[in-house]
């Protein structure tokens, strides 16, 4: 082979379609150690990962990418710590949407310069002399190799698959997940920041998607939750889960719900408790929006307006709402008073939530009283909701 037969095409002499295909494989594989390793495992320990399994993870990263395990990690837990506000390393809400999106890998990169973020939040990384000796002080001599390799395995053209890789993280992590999951799409739970599932089907970025869902239950190693969503990334940890590679640690929240149950007891408030968000996210769904369309249909047409304009508003995040959206609010609450029943009960359930490190007597006193109020509000939808939060209990155990 010739120095220009070489140039032309490398050891290997792929095809452009094969290249295409390596280039998507190898992207994919830096996808999953992302979403696998240093999202599931190492920033929420959701998930326990064979050894060889996780230095191998830690090496592609090194070589595709430059992370470092402690920056990513200690860096997603500062953004959950303190999301959407001026301490978020990257929350489009505050920075704008245009600079996470562009230039969400420089607020990463000036975020590991900040050294109280790396002792606070990168606790539990690997410490060992291979990260201490070469990942940590030549991070970026990985990429620098990667580039060689490229070149040598697919001449020239090696350097496109290169630049391809290079920016696969910076586009698909820093600027969509950090910037569009945090601006655009739809809300399953209206947990207190403004993470959104950019699509239900999370397969591009291996699941990471679904961030509606992720800010909602982050200890969750699963990160669908309706049947028409789809994780990938959960399902390669089930895969390395058969292949004794991994171990779930935890899915989020479990509860049962006991037909003929009928009293808010302390089991049943543990299990509110824990499910809060998809009990606010059943109300949403089986109070505010049945009431919502009768109360539409009995209005006269300036009413509907008022209905219309304020539909989603009502059972938002109440810190996601602006002035604007709480004058109309306010202007629906005036017009109805079925309407402002079910909003001011939507606020005093959300209200109980925050009882939940106090005493637990009073989380229960006060679902009861809740549950009273709902049943005696003459609304159909209210008292039948108010029936099945009595049903919630915790899982039980099986005995042997």
């Amino acid at each position: 082979m010739t120095i220009i037969e070489w140039l032309s095409h490398g050891l290997l002499e792929f095809s452009n379609l094969s290249l295409v295909v390596y280039t998507l494989v190898v992207t994919h594989i830096t996808i999953v150690s992302v979403t696998v390793y240093l999202h599931r495992h190492s920033a929420h320990r959701s998930v326990e990962l064979n050894g060889v399994l996780k230095h191998f993870f830690r090496f592609w990263l090194w070589l595709t990418t430059g992370m470092l395990t402690k920056e990513w990690t200690a860096i997603h837990r500062k953004h959950h710590a303190a999301c959407e506000t001026k301490d978020d390393p990257h929350s489009p809400v505050v920075m704008g949407i245009g600079k996470i999106f562009w230039l969400g890998s420089e607020t990463y990169s000036d975020a590991t310069e900040d050294s109280s973020i790396m002792a606070r939040y990168g606790s539990g990384c690997p410490d060992d002399w291979v990260e201490r000796k070469v990942y940590t002080p030549f991070k970026f001599y990985g990429i620098s190799l990667l580039a060689v390799i490229n070149i040598a395995l697919f001449g020239v053209l090696g350097l496109t698959v290169w630049a391809v890789q290079m920016i696969w993280i910076p586009l698909f992590a820093a600027g969509v997940i950090n910037g569009i999951g945090h601006w655009w799409g739809y809300r399953n739970f209206e947990c207190p920041d403004a993470a959104r599932n950019i699509v239900p089907w999370g397969i591009l970025i291996g699941g990471e998607e679904l961030h509606n869902n992720h800010h909602t239950y982050p200890n969750s190693a699963k990160l669908s939750v309706k049947p028409y969503e789809f994780d990938l990334g959960w399902a390669w940890i089930r895969l390395l889960v058969m292949l004794g590679l991994a171990r779930v640690i935890s899915v989020g929240p479990v509860v049962e719900r006991i037909a003929g149950k009928s009293t808010i007891d302390k089991d049943a408030a543990w299990a509110l408790l824990n499910d809060r968000f998809r009990v606010m996210s059943r109300y949403a769904e089986e109070v505010v929006k049945p009431v919502l369309n009768q109360e539409y249909h009995k209005a006269d047409q300036a009413s509907r307006k008022l209905i219309k304009r304020a539909r989603k508003l009502l059972y938002r995040e109440s810190s996601l709402v602006d002035e604007r959206g709480r004058d109309q609010i306010t202007a629906v609450l005036e017009n109805s008073a079925e309407i402002k029943m079910i909003y001011d009960l939507h606020h005093s359930l959300q209200a109980i939530w925050a009882k939940r490190g106090g005493n637990m007597d009073e989380v229960i006193a006060a679902l009861a009283e809740w549950c009273r109020e709902a049943e005696e509000s003459g609304m159909q939808a209210l008292h039948e909701f108010a029936e099945t939060l009595k049903s919630y209990a915790m899982p039980t155990t099986a005995t042997a």
